[in-house]
């Protein structure tokens, strides 16, 4: 059986360990094993394991153009066994960066350098994803490393937009509340945006919903205090999004994948809650949405979050059970058997990997030798790590 065939094999049998809900029932014994490793191919594209290297901003670009620095960045962790290798938010348009540093995808001209980079990574065998994102109230900062105040306009900031107009925490710019109008280009903004990573040769989209950029703005009752058609009701608020969504899917290849990141909690009372993110996952479902990378907080700079090992990955299973979807788990997830049972107990497709994979490029070969599997290096490294080992 090619791997293709095994890939296909493997989706099928999730959708059965997924519609059995992973009891420990005896049907579950008959279901074909699934781990950190096997591959699996989503709508039609194959991806070698289940390691996904997760989106983080390195706060590095120009203007919005991607430079050697990402280059090298993303082309490692190709290089170093990484299935999928997502590109950190990227702005659908320079009043949506977080930072004047962010990387962007508001023009033509940043196509051929992001390009550059899918082309590297798919020749190590990875696949390259982006992740398209507008910053909403928490745009206009500055560098993290520098305090991520608000940049006053003598300083190089700008005029931030929201649901509302309600700054993130003091010190931040207050928002722009969005008319009729701006929210339209804010849809626009994102489908330009997916045009152009489609130009680019990426083969996964994911849309960025959570962390509270401007689409979580939208979801949390927090900070979206609307009184029309996206204010309110828990329709209402997911409305933005769903129109993201729609519009993303209806222009993008069937065969590519389409990812929404959300953030499954708040973790303040009153706010965005598990259950509302499984409501809007069955929407998503509905949509085209192929799965549902699961993270929570940042809506709110003062959330109590019970950070621990793997502590979001109950909500990718809640989520992935209850609405029937894909889901990715992310959250201190630095052990690559820690990982491993995550995919084989059934609570998610696929693991994200964030900071560990800051602090260790390899970290998907490391997996393999981990998991009983010869270390697949490339063959530059390969000959010499085989070498001596012998």
């Amino acid at each position: 059986m090619n791997e293709r065939a095994i890939s296909r094999a493997n989706d099928q049998a999730e959708q059965l360990t997924l519609r059995a809900g992973r009891a420990g029932t005896d049907h579950d014994r008959e279901v074909p094993e699934i781990d950190l490793l096997s591959p699996v191919t989503i709508r039609g594209v194959d991806l070698r394991n289940r390691i996904v290297m997760s989106p983080m901003c390195e706060y590095s670009a120009q203007d919005g153009f991607a430079n050697d620095w990402h280059l090298v960045h993303l082309g490692s962790r190709a290089a170093g066994g990484t299935a999928l290798v997502i590109v950190e938010a990227t702005a659908v348009t320079a009043e949506g960066r977080i930072t004047p540093a962010d990387l962007g995808i508001w023009k033509d001209d940043h196509i051929e350098p992001l390009a550059r980079i899918v082309t590297f990574v798919h020749s190590q065998g990875a696949v390259a994803g982006i992740q398209l994102a507008h910053a909403g109230r928490k745009a206009s900062c500055d560098l993290p490393w520098k305090g991520r105040t608000g940049l006053k306009p003598e300083e190089g900031g700008w005029q931030v937009v929201g649901p509302t107009a309600l700054p993130f925490d003091e010190g931040n710019p207050t928002p722009l509340a969005l008319d009729k109008a701006g929210i339209d280009n804010v849809i626009d903004q994102f489908e330009a945006g997916a045009r152009r990573a489609l130009k680019a040769g990426f083969k996964v989209i994911e849309i960025h919903a959570a962390h509270g950029y401007l689409l979580h703005e939208f979801l949390s009752p927090i900070s979206n205090h609307r009184n029309d058609e996206y204010g309110g009701s828990l329709e209402n608020r997911m409305r933005l999004l769903l129109q993201v969504v729609e519009r993303l899917r209806g222009i993008m290849p069937e065969q590519l994948p389409l990812f929404v990141r959300i953030s499954a909690t708040d973790w303040v009372d009153g706010g965005w809650d598990i259950e509302q993110s499984i409501g809007l996952a069955k929407q998503l479902k509905r949509l085209g949405v192929d799965l549902i990378d699961v993270s929570s907080g940042g809506l709110v700079p003062d959330a109590r979050i019970p950070v621990a090992k793997g502590f979001q990955v109950p909500f990718a299973r809640r989520i992935r059970q209850e609405a029937n979807i894909r889901t990715g788990a992310v959250g201190m997830i630095t052990d690559p058997r820690h990982a491993d049972e995550i995919i084989t107990g059934g609570d998610a497709n696929l693991v994200f990997i964030a900071r560990e994979m800051l602090r260790e490029p390899y970290w998907a070969l490391k997996a393999q030798q981990a998991l009983g599997e010869e270390p697949a290096w490339p063959v530059q490294y390969g000959y010499a790590v085989k070498r001596r080992a012998k």
